[in-house]
């Protein structure tokens, strides 16, 4: 068998070695990756943040690979097919993959940077556990940047260790790629009831150590000041090795790129001029890919993005095309259910009885129906409203899935917790759950507390789910 060579060790890479394995291949695969750590899942960062993670509990499983640890590939040579790497030792390979992820964006917010273009003493981006180990000592006010998922779930979880957290946004609300108006109010008002200072529709001035400067004048006080202003992909072996780039590397349809030897998935991998930055395309491509080096037929095409905030306290979902709910489009239905006394809040984009776009705050079961609705693309029950309160014939069953990236359901989960699997970390090493976009952290964690005193839970047959 072939040779697979892959550069970085982050999940896109350890899910493709994960399918490589599943999908036959028996040959040797090189993994390289640039931290001393071995693979563990990025999407967790902020459960690590706020204290119901573990470092070493968002580590993923071991895989069948040679892993090289503190590696850094530093040039490509395609001729020879050949890797070398910042240790000296060149690497052979047959295929090569490109997993090299994406780097922080750096605002250009004067202080921000030192004369020497380092990031300024208390600037700190959010990437990795050595990021989160950083920020989990020594500073007490701390200014979060950017209010996308990422910084909506760093300053919930920084501020659930009891530091003072300011969150600062450019836009009118927060997460205003995913949510529609009502939605990111509503969530601004989530938000500022578990205590959060937040300043929307409000830009960062200048920085100087201590302090973070707005456009109004005003001046937040900032031990720590966090960048979560969105990402860039790594794309600087592609270029150098002379393949084509765009915002990431260009891939086609089978992810490979200008050279049928070389291939590029996850966050540095640009398809269809969409480099998504999600987990679960990630996981989509490292099928694709498997089946492809393996021998077999696959196509990428782009799945729809569901997003769940990884957030303590906050049920929140995005699915689909968050677009399609401003109501422009005469050919989407719209169904809305506000409940703002309770802090819900539900909008269905809805073309041919299927749902295209939704976001749901505060609908836990119906959030997993509707999410199966659109992966299956199947048509809505007649009662709208009963399924967004929960009087879904599926919505206890067991065979709802809880962790959509590996498709596990609460059958599987309540069967492993009765064998031994009695937290988080155990189910997560047993199951895979919450190993994908960590989105149903929160739902396993409430399993557990719910099987831990003796709550009936529904242990039914599985389904083919």
């Amino acid at each position: 068998m072939s040779h697979v060579l892959i550069i970085g060790n982050g999940p896109a890479a350890h899910r493709l070695v994960e399918r490589l394995r599943q999908h036959g291949h028996d040959g040797p695969i090189t993994v390289l990756g640039a931290e001393d750590r071995p693979a563990y899942n990025r999407v967790l960062l902020a459960s690590v943040l706020d204290g119901t993670l573990s470092a070493a509990s968002v580590t993923l499983p071991g895989s069948r690979a040679e892993v090289r640890l503190g590696v850094t590939a530093t040039a490509v040579d395609r001729a020879r097919r050949l890797v070398h790497t910042d240790a000296g030792v060149v690497h052979r390979y047959d295929e090569l993959v490109l997993a090299t992820g994406a780097r922080a964006t750096v605002p250009d917010v004067p202080g921000v940077r030192g004369a020497d273009g380092a990031l300024a003493a208390g600037v700190t981006p959010l990437r990795t556990l050595d990021d989160c180990a950083r920020l989990a000592g020594g500073a007490r006010d701390v200014v979060v940047l950017g209010g996308g998922v990422l910084g909506v779930e760093t300053a919930r979880g920084l501020h659930g260790r009891g530091l003072d957290v300011a969150l600062v946004h450019p836009r009118e609300h927060p997460m205003d790629h995913r949510l529609d108006a009502a939605g990111g109010a509503l969530l601004g008002d989530h938000l500022r009831g578990a205590g959060l200072r937040t300043r929307f529709g409000r830009r960062a001035a200048r920085y100087r150590p201590g302090e973070l400067v707005l456009d109004d004048g005003e001046a937040l006080a900032a031990d720590a000041l966090v960048l979560c202003t969105g990402v860039t992909p790594e794309t600087g072996l592609a270029a150098g090795a002379g393949l084509a780039v765009g915002r990431g590397v260009l891939v086609d349809d089978h992810l490979t790129t200008s050279d049928p030897h070389v291939h590029a998935l996850g966050d540095c991998a640009e398809h269809d001029g969409r480099v998504p930055g999600l987990i679960a395309p990630a996981w989509e491509q490292a099928e694709v890919l498997a089946r492809r080096l393996t021998g077999g037929t696959a196509r990428y095409r782009g799945i729809g993005a569901v997003t769940r905030l990884k957030a303590r306290g906050i049920e929140l979902a995005s699915i689909g095309a968050s677009d399609l709910l401003d109501g422009t489009d005469p050919g989407v239905e719209l169904v809305t259910l506000s409940d703002p006394g309770q802090g819900r809040y539900a909008k269905l984009a809805v073309r041919a009885e299927r749902v295209a776009g939704a976001v749901l705050i505060g609908f836990p079961q119906a959030t997993a129906t509707v999410a199966q609705l659109h992966d299956r693309d199947l048509p809505l029950p007649a009662d709208r409203l009963g399924m967004l309160l929960g009087g879904s014939p599926a919505a206890d069953s067991g065979d709802t899935v809880v962790c959509r990236c590996n498709n596990v359901t609460k059958t599987t989960l309540v069967r492993a917790w009765h064998r031994g699997a009695r937290d988080v970390g155990g189910l997560a090493r047993t199951t895979r759950a919450t190993t994908g976009c960590g989105g149903c952290a929160d739902e396993v964690r409430g399993l557990c507390a719910a099987l831990s005193t003796g709550d009936d839970i529904t242990t039914e047959q599985e389904g083919a789910a």
